[in-house]
């Protein structure tokens, strides 16, 4: 269950980042589910690049796990809901 606990934290951080970021910017182009997609996979992505840089130093890594994937899942979001407006 240790080794699943950072896969669930990047995929619960990278969500909530992915809709928090599309409510930002007020996307409308892309759903729900696709924000929530999105962000969880850029969650996942993002807290394995935090971790390969030495994100765990300051701290503890349950919270550099969840940071990176609030970030990841933040930015991959904003990308998707980018293109989803452009190709509007």
């Amino acid at each position: 269950m240790e080794s699943l606990m950072p896969i669930i934290t990047q995929l619960i951080a990278g969500a909530v980042g992915g809709n928090l970021t599309s409510a930002v910017l007020k996307q409308e182009a892309i759903n729900v589910v696709a924000r929530t997609i999105a962000g969880a996979i850029g969650g996942v992505g993002g807290g394995i690049l935090l971790t390969l840089v030495g994100g765990e130093a300051g701290l503890t890594g349950l919270v550099a796990q969840g940071v990176g994937a609030l970030i990841g899942g933040g930015v991959l979001s904003g990308i998707v809901g980018a293109v989803m407006n452009r190709a509007k």
